[in-house]
C-alpha cells in the first residue's frame, strides 16, 4: 500500500474516454491532453509478424487508401472491443504518449464505458489496460460521465436525463443522487449514421464512397429536420456501373433522407425510456428538460428533431464532444466520486 501510494506520487494519473470513433485522454491536473481517433495502421511483413505505423489521426488519414500490407484498423466497434490486441496497443500508446517518460512509472486510470457493456466486455477493456501499463483501472458508466461533464446536479435528490451520442453507441440515462435511475444503451449513433449514408449514395446514385466520405458528409451538410437554406457539396467515387470516377451533388436533404432510421432508432430509445420513468422524476425532467451530448448532439437540428418527437425541451450541452472526457476528469480529481462511481 505504501510503494502503492509512493509510484501513485509519481505517476500522473489519467482518464480515457475510450471511444469508437475518438479516443481522449484527460490527465489529473493539466485537463485534456490527447484527442485522437480509434485508428491503428499496422504494416505487415511476409511472416505475418505486425509493426505499427501510427495511431490516432496520422492512421486515420490511411483509412481505405492503404496498400495491401499496410491495414487501418478500428479496434473499437459499436462501444466494445473488436481487436483486443490493437485496442491495447492503442491504449500503450496513449499512455506513454501522455507520461512522455519512461513507463515504468504505472498511472491510475479510469476508463469510460458503455452501459451495456456485458461482464466479458468490461474484462475485456479492464485487462486491455492493465496489459498496457496502468496500475490500476476503474469503470465508469458513459451516461453518469456525460451527465458529470453537462454540469448536471448529479447528487439533487432531482431527476436530470443525458443522452450521449458516440460514434458506436447511444447512451441515455436519468441520474438522481448521485446514481444511475435508468440506463439504456443502444448500438445505433455516429457510425449508423456514416453506413446509412454509404448506402444511400450508393443506391440512388449508384456512386461507390467509404465510410470516412459519409463521415464528412454527415458533418457538412448532415440535418435531422428541414434547414432554411438547403446545403450541397459535391461528392466524388466510383461510379459501379461503368467502373469510372465520377461525382455528384449530394443535398442536406439527401442526407436527412438517409439518416432517417438512425436518427429514429434513438428517437425511439428515448421514448422507451420516457416510458418507463417514475412519475416523480417525470416532473423533474419535465422542467429542466434533456440534455444532448456527443458527437451525434452536433448534427444541426438534432435537439429541435428530439424536442419535437418527445415534446420536451431538449438541450445541446456545451462541449459536447468533451462532455464524457470531463466527466471521467471530474471523478479523477475527486476520489469520493470515484469511488462513489466506479464499477469495481
Amino acid at each position: 500500500m505504501i510503494l502503492d501510494n509512493i509510484i501513485g506520487f509519481f505517476s500522473s494519473d489519467m482518464s480515457i474516454d475510450l471511444g469508437t470513433a475518438n479516443t481522449l485522454v484527460l490527465l489529473k491536473g493539466k485537463g485534456i491532453i490527447i484527442n485522437e481517433p480509434s485508428v491503428v495502421a499496422v504494416q505487415r511483413d511476409k511472416y505475418g509478424r505486425q509493426k505499427i505505423l501510427a495511431v490516432g489521426k496520422e492512421a486515420k488519414e490511411m483509412v481505405g487508401k492503404t496498400p495491401g500490407n499496410i491495414e487501418a484498423i478500428r479496434p473499437m466497434r459499436d462501444g466494445v472491443i473488436a481487436d483486443f490486441d490493437m485496442t491495447e496497443k492503442m491504449i500503450r500508446y496513449f499512455i506513454e504518449r501522455a507520461h512522455r517518460r519512461k513507463s515504468f512509472l504505472r498511472p491510475r486510470i479510469i476508463i469510460c464505458v458503455p452501459y451495456g457493456l456485458t461482464q466479458v466486455e468490461r474484462k475485456a477493456v479492464r485487462e486491455s489496460a492493465m496489459s498496457a501499463g496502468a496500475r490500476e483501472v476503474f469503470l465508469i458508466e458513459e451516461p453518469m460521465a456525460a451527465a458529470i461533464g453537462a454540469n448536471l446536479p448529479i447528487r439533487d435528490p432531482k431527476g436530470s436525463l443525458v443522452v450521449d451520442i458516440g460514434g458506436g453507441t447511444t447512451e441515455i440515462g436519468v441520474v438522481s443522487l448521485g446514481g444511475l435511475v435508468i440506463s439504456k444503451s443502444i448500438r445505433t449513433a455516429g457510425d449508423k449514421m456514416d453506413l446509412a449514408i454509404v448506402d444511400y449514395v450508393k443506391k440512388k446514385y449508384n456512386l461507390l464512397i467509404g465510410e470516412r466520405t459519409g463521415e464528412e458528409i454527415k458533418i457538412e451538410i448532415g440535418s435531422a429536420v428541414p434547414t432554411k437554406e438547403p446545403l450541397s457539396m459535391i461528392v466524388k467515387g466510383r461510379d459501379q456501373v461503368s467502373g469510372l470516377l465520377s461525382r455528384i451533388e449530394l443535398t442536406s436533404e439527401d442526407v436527412r433522407d438517409a439518416m432517417k432510421e438512425p436518427l429514429k432508432e434513438i428517437a425511439d430509445a428515448l421514448k422507451d425510456v420516457l416510458e418507463i420513468m417514475p412519475p416523480d422524476l417525470a416532473g423533474d425532467i419535465v422542467e429542466n428538460g434533456i440534455v444532448l451530448t456527443g458527437g451525434g448532439a452536433l448534427i444541426r437540428d438534432f435537439d429541435k428533431y428530439l424536442s419535437d418527437i418527445v415534446k420536451l425541451p431538449v438541450f445541446v450541452a456545451e462541449e459536447p464532444l468533451l462532455a464524457v472526457a470531463k466527466g471521467t476528469g471530474r471523478a479523477l480529481e475527486e476520489i469520493g466520486l470515484l469511488q462513489q462511481l466506479a464499477n469495481e
